[in-house]
């Protein structure tokens, strides 16, 4: 049967679904009357759907509330164990996998450290250990929460490179710093993970799966434009404005900053990333004369150089080749944000991953200062730059969000695999309405 609009009775119901699904779960909880212009629903269409997602256990009453000298309202909320999802960070040091509830409440947790064993930097990026990992911490943190897979929404996952999908075969990863040449994931996953065959995977940039997180939950909300910025062993970003809507990777930390400059973990020359990502930082500090501690990781070192840099107590003093290498850092990062600005114009600048937040505000007074002398004039005046707010869950929680907006976008019901891409219209709408509050 036929609506209006070349749309079937079907599709407005899943519409009314996705309506009121978004609503209880940002705003919730809410009453009937309340849910009605809330949702532009009409009063009969709200209570049939509310009748439905009660019946099937997603909704459930949550109280009441007085109302003006009638009875009192009863109150509803999504019922947070009614599903779960996995969010996976496929990350620089480790594999983070994480098991939340529908409420993003964490159930579990399992990483699984990438230690390189080779003379290579991309040896710890084996394909076959990568899988490993995410197989095992799949297996571990269903066995922790003890959980039905049955229940699961879905496993996102978030991955350094460009994801494609191609017609068949799921997301291929093309991760030219990490020596992953059209690495065919997700087909290796669904061979590796014993899980149902109906459970669907979604795979993405993992600096996007940021993105999508702090707009969501974190420092984004509000904002109709910006830029997320993932800093870790090198950098990358996701844009989210009007005509990107769902967010989209760019591969910033790969622009050109010097010409015939330093070599890139890309194998290019002069990349932002071989000057800006904590892995040249520390290797720029290293030539200067720095000394980072033998055999540490990328993380204990930039700890130890930040420490070096900022000496704590009084009268301490700082080693001034630390502090000239991460003064130097923050202009070149400045340079990057300023082609940010000018590019996209976004009203935020938000900076995730490990190393932005452990380089933190003090570090990043000096990019803004940076940034703004570098760009146009009227778009610097207009953008604010800050840290992100959710902690290095970030990729993990964004990754999980993945499998929870294809369930909103199908009015709550569990699509097939393969249906990954119907998120985008459950994260458009849902993005929409918060930034319009």
């Amino acid at each position: 049967m036929r609506a209006t609009g070349g749309r079937t009775v079907r599709d407005l119901r899943r519409e009314n679904r996705t309506a009121v699904l978004q609503r209880l779960y940002f705003d919730g909880p809410l009453s009937r009357f309340s849910l009605g212009p809330a949702t532009g629903l009409s009063s009969g269409s709200v209570s049939n759907v509310v009748a439905d997602l009660v019946a099937e256990g997603l909704v459930e009453e949550a109280g009441s509330v007085d109302s003006a000298g009638g009875r009192p309202r009863t109150l509803l909320r999504i019922r947070q164990d009614s599903a779960c999802m996995i969010g996976v960070d496929v990350g620089e040091t480790r594999v983070r996998v994480e098991l939340f509830d529908l409420d993003l409440t964490e159930l579990a947790r399992v990483e699984k450290p990438l230690a390189a064993d080779g003379p290579r930097r991309v040896d710890r990026y084996d394909v076959a250990v990568v899988v490993g990992h995410v197989r095992d911490g799949i297996e571990e943190v269903i066995r922790q929460a003890g959980v039905d897979p049955g229940r699961l929404l879905g496993v996102g996952v978030g991955v350094p490179g460009i994801v494609a999908r191609p017609p068949e075969g799921g997301a291929v990863v093309h991760g030219q710093t990490i020596g992953w040449d059209a690495v065919p994931l997700e087909e290796l996953l669904r061979a590796s993970v014993p899980l149902p065959p109906s459970v669907p995977y979604f795979i993405d940039n993992g600096a996007k799966t940021l993105g999508q997180a702090e707009m969501w939950f974190g420092a984004g909300r509000g904002a109709s434009s910006a830029v997320v910025v993932l800093f870790g062993s090198g950098v990358g970003a996701c844009v989210v404005s009007d005509d990107l809507r769902s967010g989209r990777a760019v591969e910033w930390g790969h622009l050109t900053v010097r010409v015939r400059g330093r070599r890139c973990r890309c194998g290019s020359q002069g990349c932002l990333e071989a000057y800006a990502g904590a892995e040249a930082l520390l290797e720029r500090w290293r030539e200067a004369g720095g000394s980072p501690a033998a055999g540490a990781d990328e993380e204990t070192a930039l700890t130890s150089m930040l420490a070096a840099a900022y000496p704590a107590g009084p009268g301490a003093e700082a080693d001034a080749t630390a502090l000239a290498v991460l003064e130097e850092t923050a202009e070149y990062l400045g340079a990057g944000f300023a082609d940010l600005i000018n590019l996209f114009q976004p009203e935020r600048i938000l900076v995730g991953g490990w190393a932005g937040l452990q380089l933190g505000n003090r570090f990043l007074d000096s990019v803004r200062t940076y940034a703004t002398s570098y760009a146009l004039s009227y778009p610097a005046s207009h953008v604010r730059i800050g840290l992100g707010t959710l902690g290095p869950d970030a990729v993990t929680v964004g990754a999980a969000i993945l499998p929870l907006a294809d369930f909103f976008a199908h009015g709550g019901h569990r699509e097939p695999a393969g249906a990954g891409e119907a998120a985008a219209p459950a994260w458009k709408a849902s993005l929409r309405e918060r930034t319009a509050q």
